[in-house]
């Protein structure tokens, strides 16, 4: 399906860094996609398009060390905390108060600081494949070796970076050409950025998260083992107004993203039409 809508290219400074977004759409029904880690902002375009043509005004960003953004080679530039705050200075300098805050896998778990630290911004999260309790070994196993690679064995890495740009980016099908900008990396930034992640705050505990009152759509995908779905499901659970949606394969909203598509758009239009969530507070038992 082919979404007519306006597509902005712009970019913000965030300290010393620069920071590229794209918006798509128009007016005050904000939605925040962020992508997974090491992949792009492009990987959100089809959703993006499809949520901007139902009126929602839609902002991807590239996080420091991904994509178009820069890249610093100092891991103390990466944290998933870091990366909230990096997304909020962005809706500051474009006036943004509130948003839908949603993402994949990395990015997920960045809308879910953002909600943490930012609650009375946040309308709703979007929320696909959330790295948590089940997805340590995994995220080890599958990350582990591109952080060994980046600091040892920098000359594979530079080779397949330079046989990823020598790919006319216009010939190949869409998600092709997004896998070509993922191995679009120089060593020492990916080492880096693999590295504050690991080492830092992955997400919100548990106890923090069931704080957020924000709505929130969690979907999860069988059969996969950086992200398990008993991590979505746990925190749908966990979450006040959390719901959990399956879906039926890892690439379906990748490949057949009908479904998936028309319960974000229905899940965003409920965000606009309700009051604004407040976070819960503990309360104080007496002795």
């Amino acid at each position: 399906m082919v979404f007519l809508v306006s597509e902005r290219i712009g970019q913000v400074f965030v300290g010393d860094d620069r920071l590229e977004y794209t918006e798509y759409g128009a007016g005050d029904r904000w939605v925040v996609l962020v992508h997974g880690q090491l992949l792009t902002r492009r990987m959100h375009r089809p959703l993006a398009r499809a949520l901007a043509a139902e009126g929602a005004h839609v902002l991807t960003i590239d996080l420091l060390g991904h994509g178009r953004s820069d890249r610093p080679a100092d891991p103390q530039a990466y944290s998933v905390p870091g990366f909230a705050a990096q997304v909020l200075a962005v809706l500051d300098e474009l006036g943004v108060e509130e948003a839908v805050f949603g993402g994949t896998s990395l990015g997920a778990n960045v809308a879910l600081e953002v909600a943490d630290a930012a609650p009375g911004r946040v309308r709703g999260l979007l929320l696909e494949m959330p790295v948590l309790d089940n997805a340590v070994e995994a995220g080890i196993l599958a990350f582990g070796p591109l952080l060994f690679a980046g600091r040892f064995l920098p000359l594979p890495v530079h080779a397949v970076r330079r046989v990823s740009r020598a790919v006319p980016r216009g010939i190949v099908p869409f998600w092709t050409s997004v896998l070509l900008e993922t191995l679009d990396q120089k060593p020492a930034p990916m080492a880096a950025l693999v590295h504050g992640i690991f080492f830092g705050r992955v997400a919100p505990p548990s106890a923090r998260r069931r704080l957020i009152t924000a709505p929130a759509l969690v979907v999860g995908h069988p059969r996969d083992p950086i992200h398990p779905a008993a991590d979505a499901a746990m925190l749908a659970d966990e979450l006040p107004h959390g719901r959990f949606v399956r879906a039926n394969g890892l690439l379906e909203w990748r490949l057949r993203p009908e479904r998936l598509d028309a319960e974000a758009v229905a899940f965003v239009a409920s965000c606009w039409q309700r009051p604004r969530a407040r976070r819960a507070r503990p309360t104080t038992r007496s002795r």
